[in-house]
């Protein structure tokens, strides 16, 4: 195994260990001076350096909640990431694509994540939290009084309206399935 190898997944193992006990400091080591993350919730901008991932990952690791990984691939410098966590009373899983710099530091960080009502949760949580350690009072109760109802409309969606879209069996008019035996 060549050195850089070795010196990438001992980097990508000390991520996850710092992802799993919420140790701000300890990710924040493994990233490069010019570490780039893409916001997972919109395109309207990106956190750049430590410092700027430093605060994100302090309002991540604050709404997202016991982290467990469960899956990692590599090739080349990409590592991908899979865990399991809880925003809330949500459950949650994130996908993380990892790119190393020539020095087996994380320069590039792109999150995706599912179910849509732990993503809106997030928003909630982790965007009202951030903005407030900014010193942006009012834009994190607007961030949580804008995403509240859209997390409501999703939950909702999510616990009463999308059951309803479940495959089936086909019913007739008696209400019986044309397949089940009589």
């Amino acid at each position: 195994m060549s050195e850089t190898l070795h010196s990438g997944a001992a980097t990508v193992a000390s991520w996850r260990a710092a992802s799993e006990r919420g140790d701000v400091d300890a990710a924040v080591a493994c990233l490069s001076r010019d570490v780039v993350l893409s916001s997972p919730l919109t395109e309207q901008f990106r956190f750049e350096g430590p410092a700027q991932l430093g605060d994100f990952l302090t309002s991540a690791f604050t709404a997202v909640q016991d982290i467990r990984f469960h899956t990692q691939t590599c090739e080349g410098d990409a590592y991908s990431l899979f865990y399991r966590a809880r925003v809330g009373a949500q459950p949650f899983e994130e996908a993380q694509l990892l790119r190393l710099d020539d020095e087996a530091r994380i320069k590039e960080i792109t999150l995706f994540g599912r179910p849509m009502p732990a993503l809106t949760a997030l928003m909630i949580s982790a965007g009202s939290e951030l903005a407030r350690r900014q010193g942006r009072r009012g834009v994190a109760a607007l961030m949580r009084a804008s995403a509240a109802p859209v997390h409501a409309m999703v939950t909702f969606g999510d616990r009463r309206v999308v059951p309803l879209t479940r495959p089936a069996a086909r019913r007739t008019c008696s209400g019986r399935s044309p397949h089940a035996p009589r």
